[in-house]
């Protein structure tokens, strides 16, 4: 699959990605409070759960600057390359482990490096198959401590790829004290904080 992107492709949709092992806790529950939040604002949202997939992390084989797509691996990560291109949209939460984001995380972001096209000889000029086409994103973080201190690189460790990839990232959402699996229910305010990401992602990315 060639990840030339057909612009006529992109709708005004979001694709939801969750990063935390453990399943139905808070980064969960926020994933589905942000995805409820678009839908009402009218936006089609599709939700993964990267611990669901079988997927190898990129192994810089450099395969994909030849191929033009991410051709080293056959696996349940390559379906997933459309929905990218096909959505406007991105929302990337995780849980924080030890100051940055959760391996099914890091992995997922380190296979969007085919989307990159660099110039010879290198270091030199590059860019990105995803800029200049209005995408958008937001990512989010949980983190059991109580300052943002203590999430470390979590937001900027998805922020800044997305960001070099062509997205503009409108929000970096960090959820602080929350531990206990389905804790984060108990705040109104952050499940409210979620939701309104949504809608406020939905808006930016409709016609």
């Amino acid at each position: 699959m060639s990840l030339k992107i057909d612009e006529d492709l992109i709708q005004p949709k979001i694709l939801a990605l969750g990063a935390s092992p453990r399943k139905d806790g808070n980064s969960d529950i926020l994933l589905r409070h942000f995805c409820a939040g678009a839908n009402q604002a009218g936006v089609e949202t599709e939700k993964i759960q990267l611990r669901d997939l079988e997927f190898t992390p990129c192994v810089g084989c450099e395969l994909c600057r030849k191929t033009g797509a991410c051709t080293r691996f056959d696996d349940d990560l390559t379906a997933i390359y459309p929905k990218i291109i096909e959505s406007r949209g991105l929302f990337l939460i995780s849980p924080v482990h030890n100051y940055n984001v959760t391996a099914w995380m890091k992995g997922f972001i380190d296979r969007l490096y085919c989307f990159y096209n660099f110039a010879e000889p290198r270091p030199g000029h590059w860019d990105s198959e995803l800029d200049n086409q209005g995408r958008k994103a937001i990512v989010a973080a949980v983190c059991e401590q109580e300052t943002k201190r203590d999430m470390g690189f979590t937001l900027e460790a998805m922020q800044m790829p997305l960001e070099a990839l062509g997205y503009e990232v409108r929000e970096a959402l960090p959820v602080l004290g929350v531990f206990e699996k389905g804790k984060v229910t108990e705040y109104a305010d952050v499940l409210q904080a979620a939701e309104n990401a949504g809608t406020a992602l939905a808006r930016t990315i409709r016609p």
